[in-house]
């Protein structure tokens, strides 16, 4: 197809996804004449990095600070993640290579860069990259037998990003063009992190905390998630928005009890307080909370996944993470299931790992999430920060707009491979 031509069809594709159908992509039936000739894992790093600094002492961003999290109840784990992160298991970068010298890069979850190289490469070798949905379906089926979910779907959603990246380079348009267009000019964002002033001095409304203590902490634990939220609340005013992030690691009664205790607050949500896959405890949390909202979603795999949060009533908002619920293809299943049932989706890390061209293209994508550096740095770093996110000013505090350079838009460069 050409750029012409898509682009007249975009319109349509765009009011399609405004009534919330899932829209057949404007250049679906379109063979591209490409193929793969070549697949790896590569390593790669910004052409524009942050310039090295020292962060302050005791900034959230370093990530040497007390979280929450599910081996908190183990007190060797207790102390930071870094205790008990993997190692040698990581998140990776695929770069597929098509005969007329089109790359596309696509990022993926932990672990899952192995079975991209002893698995799935064999099968799309040869493969025209436009074939998005029997490509993502050829390799869902081929790794059903030992995984649904994890890192098999680590490994679908890097390939698939890849491919998201060559369509849109071929096409000369960024992925939410793709996806149907613009359906807002920018995006309002959120920080996470806990470096709360930080955050609020640059310009956000909302902010995300990492909630620092769970049900091994007892009282004492309750008290010092309170304190951090009347904080939060103090630094964004009474119109400002306050999230926490409990990572998994709090149980029924204990979130029942901080429920109560933050009410005063007026928390916008509690994520993800329970493990993933408890969607009936979320579920009873739903009904018997009434003062914020549960949400959750960024462990959870694939559409069939949330259909089994839909059916249990277990998250007001769902949060897949593009590089791990199977990549921009299994996303757009995700969020025209949501959009159905009038769910907003805001993509878990959507603004830095790309998911913003979703919520961007989609009415019910409302919100990116944003991540800023720690602070301590020179005033270069955060106004890097500014012009990679596109950020602007506005009435809901900071925007953001994701790239506007073919497929995914970032710039990086390959440093060899992986």
């Amino acid at each position: 197809m050409k750029r012409r031509e898509f682009l007249k069809n975009i319109s349509y594709a765009a009011a399609l996804t405004a009534f919330g159908a899932m829209p057949k992509l404007a250049w679906a039936d379109e063979k591209s004449k490409l193929k793969i000739t070549d697949i790896r894992l590569v390593k790669t790093r910004p052409r524009k990095p942050y310039p090295a600094y020292t962060p302050a002492p005791g900034s959230w961003g370093t990530q040497s600070v007390e979280v929450s999290a599910p081996l908190n109840i183990y007190p060797e784990y207790k102390p930071t993640r870094s205790l008990f992160a993997p190692s040698g298991v990581d998140i990776f970068t695929v770069e597929v290579t098509t005969d007329k010298g089109i790359k596309g890069y696509g990022d993926g979850g932990s672990g899952g860069g192995p079975i991209v190289m002893g698995h799935l490469k064999k099968l799309m070798l040869g493969r025209d990259p436009f074939d998005l949905e029997r490509n993502w379906d050829i390799n869902w089926r081929a790794t059903e037998s030992y995984g649904q979910e994890g890192v098999t779907m680590n490994a679908i959603s890097a390939f698939d990003n890849a491919l998201w990246d060559i369509v849109g380079k071929a096409l000369g348009v960024p992925i939410y063009q793709l996806l149907g267009g613009e359906t807002k000019p920018r995006i309002p964002a959120y920080c996470t992190g806990n470096d709360i002033e930080q955050h609020v001095a640059h310009g956000f409304h909302r902010v995300k905390l990492a909630m620092p203590f769970g049900p091994p902490s007892g009282q004492e634990g309750q008290r010092g998630n309170v304190e951090l939220v009347a904080r939060a609340r103090k630094a964004v005013g009474p119109d400002g928005d306050v999230m926490c992030d409990c990572w998994m690691s709090w149980d029924e009664p204990y979130t029942i009890e901080m429920a109560k205790r933050l009410e005063p607050y007026r928390v916008k949500w509690l994520e993800e307080v329970l493990p993933p896959y408890d969607f009936e405890g979320a579920g009873r949390l739903r009904r018997e909370i009434q003062s914020t909202l549960l949400v959750s979603g960024e462990h959870t795999y694939g559409r069939y996944g949330f259909r089994r949060m839909l059916a249990a009533g277990a998250a007001a908002i769902w949060q897949p993470d593009v590089t791990w619920c199977g990549g921009m293809t299994e996303l757009r299943r995700i969020g025209a299931l949501a959009d159905t049932y009038d769910i907003p989706v805001i993509p878990h890390g959507g603004g830095l790992n790309g998911a913003a061209h979703w919520s961007l293209a989609n009415v019910n994508g409302p919100w990116a999430e944003l991540f800023m550096p720690a602070p301590g740095g020179p005033q270069e770093v955060y106004d890097l920060f500014d012009e990679l996110y596109e950020v602007t000013r506005g009435p809901e505090g900071l925007y953001m707009h994701p790239p506007r350079r073919p497929g995914w838009g970032t710039e990086i460069e390959v440093v060899g491979p992986a």
